[in-house]
């Protein structure tokens, strides 16, 4: 099975409809695919096995990315009311990448050893802190949508590793209580209000539900073959907000209709059970833990962005996986594709 068709149909979509939202966003994206390329390439033909038996690089790796949530939140710059990003020179870039390579990294080793001790209350709180140290870091910035898709990792794994369902049930209860907590204590007002306007989609439309009214607008207005390049009412006076992130699925549907849309739901669901056949056929656990932690990863911030453009879920900044713009996330979902690749030639 070939991943090259599915990857390649989504970075062509965003690059094409990044050319019709800005040419400077187009340019910088360009920029960013062939980077992602190259190291998609150069990666995965690396040896993993060897580099992995080392003991100290997935903990190091996890501590390092540690180290730089709490740098970015000492002395990052300010953007959007967050303090999310590290800029390198003209660019900027996200910590929190390097943090979800190193926890499916961390979660692959750790439960590719524990999945059948997994019931143990010891194994299920030391996976609890994993998730915990970075989300907590996160939260301070604020970054909610971030620390969304890093429980999801964490989850992911649990259910992944055969959590009994008495402790699937205990594990429920306890986080119900959490987001009780987070709710009264973590939450800003205008998160919580985000949350709220997804039961209430009809009111405070020109308020906090503003950007998903104009996404169905768009999506909706698009019909089978959409409006045309460049011909996109809601994205090209500007009522879409950001059309080249968050929203990004709803300005190409706008532009390409609802077939390209629903070609590129295919092509990411294609993706993914590429990902699912290696984990199938992959050698080691760990390999496998690593294909399952990938694929969740990718499916959690599928379902995410996707949902919020709907209305379904509120709008907390995930990106859609190799369509969305941005530097960071392309990166590293390239890196994340490469590890896949190369465990994929190993066990072929």
């Amino acid at each position: 099975m070939n991943l090259y068709f599915p990857l390649g149909f989504l970075v062509l979509s965003s690059l094409i409809v990044l050319s019709s939202i800005s040419e400077s966003l187009f340019l910088f994206q360009l920029i960013w695919v062939a980077l992602g390329i190259l190291v998609l390439f150069i990666f995965s033909f690396f040896d993993w096995r060897a580099f992995f038996n080392y003991r100290w690089l997935v903990p190091g790796l996890y501590i390092f990315s540690i180290l730089l949530l709490v740098l970015v939140y000492f002395k990052g710059p300010l953007i959007n009311q967050t303090r999310s990003w590290l800029s390198l020179g003209p660019f900027n870039f996200q910590p929190v990448e390097l943090l979800k390579i190193s926890l499916i990294l961390l979660y692959a080793r750790f439960f590719s050893r524990r999945h059948l001790s997994i019931a143990r209350w010891k194994n299920i709180f030391i996976s609890f802190l994993y998730f915990i140290i970075p989300a907590g870091l996160v939260a301070l910035q604020p970054d909610f949508g971030s620390g969304l898709i890093i429980f999801g990792i964490w989850f992911g794994f649990l259910l992944m590793s055969g959590l009994p369902l008495k402790r699937f049930a205990v594990a429920v209860m306890i986080m119900l209580v959490a987001g009780f907590f987070m709710w009264h204590s973590v939450l800003k007002d205008y998160q919580r209000e985000r949350i709220v306007g997804v039961f209430y989609p009809k009111e405070n439309t020109l308020s906090i539900n503003y950007s998903v009214t104009q996404s169905k607008i768009a999506i909706g207005s698009a019909g089978f073959f959409g409006k045309g390049y460049n011909q996109g009412s809601q994205t090209q006076l500007g009522f879409l907000t950001e059309p080249e992130t968050d929203f990004i699925l709803a300005a190409l549907i706008e532009e390409w209709g609802w077939m390209v849309g629903i070609l590129v739901v295919g092509a990411f669901i294609v993706l993914i059970f590429w990902i699912l056949k290696i984990a199938s056929i992959a050698n080691r656990n760990f390999e496998k833990f690593i294909c399952l932690g990938v694929a969740m990863s990718f499916s959690w911030q599928f379902f995410l962005n996707v949902g919020s453009i709907l209305g379904l879920s509120p709008v907390i900044g995930v990106p859609f996986p190799f369509l969305s713009y941005g530097g960071s996330s392309l990166l590293t979902s390239f890196f994340l594709v490469a590890i896949i690749n190369a465990i994929a030639k190993k066990s072929s």
